[in-house]
């Protein structure tokens, strides 16, 4: 396995901040899907940062979250 790390920036349809960090995951060495890393991301890292932002009281759906991807580098 090998750890790789992203710079991303993810936007919520309604939310008007936006999310600039990094992210790490481990995979088998070879192409980075990049459809499946966004979907990663929003799932282990924008919702949860979203929930927050937005408070117990508002659902935050995956399908309001936008990501981009910029940069990709072994870790």
């Amino acid at each position: 396995m090998t750890t790789y790390i992203a710079q991303f920036t993810a936007k919520h349809r309604i939310i008007q901040i936006e999310q600039n960090s990094i992210f790490t995951w481990k995979q088998e060495s070879g192409e980075i899907d990049q459809t499946l890393l966004s979907d990663k991301i929003k799932r282990e890292s924008s919702k949860h940062f979203y929930q927050l932002v937005a408070g117990p009281t508002y659902e935050i759906k995956m399908d309001d979250i936008s990501v981009t991807v910029w940069k990709t580098a072994v870790f």
